[in-house]
């Protein structure tokens, strides 16, 4: 089979879906090459995410992606949201197939994304090499 229970589940009862109409941080991240656009939203308080959705154009992969990601993340300070990494979402799906990584990439990212706004609305410094995977001017690594 190409796609493990988990990834069928979440793919047909996503967890957490919908827009967020308060959200204290969205995160918006898309590939072209595939297609797929990722939204999260995150609630804080107190420094806890009390609660996270997402919307999702793509993949079946995409979607459980980015349903796991919010199960992952639900009730994490968001220093450790923060340390949410694709591996970890691609474990916890049973894995996925090598030409879908990019989803749980995607997810990563974009949570990541979320937090950072949610960062920048409130004025928290954060340190660009939280949000930068790789050598670049912005993170300065």
């Amino acid at each position: 089979m190409l796609y493990s229970e988990k990834v069928m589940d979440h793919f047909r009862n996503p967890r957490n879906l919908g827009k967020m109409e308060d959200a204290d941080g969205v995160g918006e991240v898309g590939n072209a090459k595939c297609g797929d656009i990722m939204k999260i939203y995150i609630k804080v308080e107190n420094d806890i995410i009390t609660d996270v959705s997402f919307n999702t154009f793509g993949c079946g992969s995409a979607i459980a992606s980015s349903s796991m990601a919010t199960e992952m993340i639900r009730g994490k300070p968001v220093s450790e949201a923060l340390e949410l990494t694709n591996k970890a979402v691609a474990e916890a799906l049973d894995g996925l197939p090598a030409h879908k990584m990019h989803c749980s990439v995607l997810a990563e990212e974009a949570v990541r994304a979320a937090v950072k706004d949610y960062y920048d609305r409130n004025g928290i410094s954060c340190h660009a090499k939280d949000f930068c995977d790789h050598n670049c001017a912005q993170c300065g690594e």
